[in-house]
């Protein structure tokens, strides 16, 4: 479980998200003094010896709580005074003789370099902004929010969008949009969101026995659980008739405006676990994963680090893969270069155009996510969801065809943006902006070029995942896909949007290898907004058709 379930819900550390300084210094005076009454209170503590039974983890408690809450504070406030305050603090209670915890990990991406990701101090006037209102809003400002502030813009629509589906005025009451989270990130074993969304559950009131699993959730959010497993691995299998299923449950049925809500959630949430394990994102300070209480010990090695396949030593370092390296940028910029040309001088028939298109769409069903086992989710994961065997994978591997879906037909922008819309009031205008957001972000340059039109590129990834789900644009020529996706590229692109949890350091790293950080996080928001709008288009046609 995180952190402090009683003192975040009374007040005191809300009043460090406040804007006025003297109001943050007020709270944080309460907060010092309970502190130091507490470590009084236990009196002075045996130094801890090497032989002592419970080396390196005390005793759950009160005050180990709120040290980890000042520990996270420290490192992830956004206000300088309240980090230097917290800081300060728990100086002084190491030099009390109390253990103090210590973070885990290198920084909020397993994948890139702490140095590389904008420190919480040192950011401009805009990031810091959309950083205290993150903060103001949630009590945190969490990993995913520090590695997507590479692209500011997107960020910020990003967080107004997920602020407005979990708290503010909408269909499903709060406890119900937490506990939708954890069975839409369970669904993928990204143990980081369902952590997260466990506390801000509790946070919100919801009741701990429907966390020992799914069946002592009411018979209501129980009945959206084969909704969740089909959008999550195979969404163009759901009918008007599950959506029927739903509405029509008698005393636990379903209103259209909380199904939209529910269905929102659910497709915000499958794509965020592909964003989290794409981008190997650590788990907060404040979950036990996080933080430890031990000393540093000569051996750094992270037994999670092995699990994810950064045990290895930097392959970027190898000679034969610098040698394929050089010219990988100049190499892309010629296709792109020549593609451009040829669009010019002819353009395919429309027969031609279909059959790339289900030439692309066979191709990447053959595409393998991962040479490894299968994972087996834990227990703590898999109660939150049924059917832990059903998957995208065993799909592909029996030779079933996606059917295809022609966007001319039921498309986001003429048909699904005006139903969420109509029954989720503002919604559907917040989603467009966070696609169009991901979609046309652009810097003009790729590694170290500059002045270069990027928009090929961008849609030829966006329409090879929505090809991977069977979605077909008859203006495009899905020809291009080939020539502008590298086979190393299209196995992380399936892997982080097919079977997110097998993503490994190493996927990361085979793909775009002189590209920056930055551009593979780009990436990576591309990925997830196309598979988001991907899992709703079938999701919105359904329901349409219901209605119809």
């Amino acid at each position: 479980m995180m952190e402090m379930q009683r003192q975040e819900s009374d007040g005191r550390w809300d009043g460090l998200g406040s804007r006025d300084a003297s109001s943050r210094a007020e709270a944080m005076e309460l907060i010092c003094q309970e502190v130091m009454r507490k470590v009084e209170a236990i009196g002075p503590t045996k130094a801890a010896t090497p032989s002592s039974p419970a080396r390196g983890s005390p005793p759950r408690s009160d005050l180990n709580d709120i040290l980890v809450h000042l520990l996270m504070l420290s490192r992830r406030c956004p206000f300088e005074d309240v980090r230097e305050r917290c800081a300060q603090l728990l100086q002084d209670i190491q030099d009390l003789g109390i253990r103090i915890p210590r973070p885990l990990g290198s920084g909020p991406s397993r994948f890139i370099p702490e140095k590389e990701i904008l420190q919480v101090s040192k950011v401009d006037a805009r990031t810091q902004a959309i950083f205290e209102d993150a903060f103001a809003a949630l009590h945190r400002l969490d990993n995913i929010s520090l590695v997507m502030s590479f692209h500011p813009q997107y960020l910020e629509s990003f967080l107004r969008t997920q602020h407005y589906l979990l708290q503010m005025d909408g269909p499903l009451p709060l406890h119900y949009r937490h506990y939708i989270g954890i069975m839409a990130t369970a669904r993928h074993q990204c143990s980081y969101l369902v952590n997260l969304h466990v506390n801000d559950f509790l946070q919100v009131g919801g009741n701990p026995k429907w966390l020992n699993g799914l069946n002592e959730a009411p018979q209501k959010l129980q009945q959206l659980g084969e909704i969740n497993k089909i959008l999550a691995h195979r969404p163009w299998l759901l009918t008007k008739e599950h959506i029927e299923r739903l509405l029509k449950a008698e005393e636990h049925s379903w209103s259209l405006a909380e199904l939209i809500h529910a269905v929102v959630l659910l497709t915000h949430y499958h794509s965020l676990s592909s964003f989290t394990f794409g981008c190997g994102i650590m788990p907060e300070i404040n979950c036990d994963s996080g933080h430890t209480f031990r000393p540093p010990s000569i051996s750094q090695y992270c037994v999670c680090d092995i699990a994810n396949g950064n045990g290895h030593a930097n392959h970027h370092d190898d000679l034969l893969g610098d040698q394929e390296m050089c010219g990988e940028v100049e190499e892309l910029m010629e296709r792109m270069k020549q593609l451009q040309e040829c669009r010019d001088d002819e353009e395919a028939s429309q027969e031609e155009m279909a059959t790339r298109f289900e030439r692309e769409k066979t191709e990447s069903m053959l595409v393998v996510t991962s040479e490894d086992e299968e994972c087996v989710p834990s227990r703590e994961i898999s109660r939150h969801f049924e059917d832990t065997s059903y998957g995208y994978q065993d799909f592909s591997r029996r030779g079933e065809q996606v059917p295809t879906f022609r966007a001319q037909d039921y498309s986001w922008e003429d048909h699904g943006f005006s139903l969420v819309n109509r029954l989720y009031p503002d919604v559907g205008q917040m989603l467009d902006e966070k696609f169009q957001m991901a979609y046309n972000l652009t810097y003009n340059t790729m590694a170290t070029h500059k002045d270069v039109d990027t928009s090929m590129l961008r849609r030829a990834i966006w329409n090879y995942i929505h090809c991977m789900f069977g979605i077909r644009y008859d203006d495009y020529d899905y020809g291009e896909i080939n020539q502008l996706l590298d086979r190393s590229f299209k196995i992380y692109i399936k892997t982080m949007v097919c079977s997110p949890e097998k993503t490994t350091k190493r996927m990361y790293e085979s793909f775009w290898r002189q590209f920056q950080h930055s551009e593979k996080v780009h990436v990576n928001l591309l990925l997830m907004e196309a598979r988001m709008q991907a899992e709703l288009l079938y999701a919105l046609r359904a329901i349409t058709r219901y209605m119809t």
